[in-house]
């Protein structure tokens, strides 16, 4: 795996578990280590979906 692929897949593990908490004990983690700045959090929301994205277009992009 690229250095690309390896982060977008830290990405979405940890907004997976982020959204995981957030459903079952209303936890959000992400809101809690980067604050209440909303530029922040939005950025780092940002990152996570787009890596959602890109593993999405590498499973379906994928030939073997």
């Amino acid at each position: 795996m690229s250095e690309l692929d390896w982060a977008a897949w830290v990405f979405v593990i940890l907004g997976a578990i982020n959204w995981g908490l957030v459903g079952i004990a209303k936890l959000d983690v992400v809101q809690i280590v980067f604050g209440t700045s909303p530029v922040l959090l939005e950025i780092v929301y940002l990152s996570i979906g787009l890596s959602g994205l890109y593993w999405l277009y590498k499973m379906v992009t994928d030939k073997k």
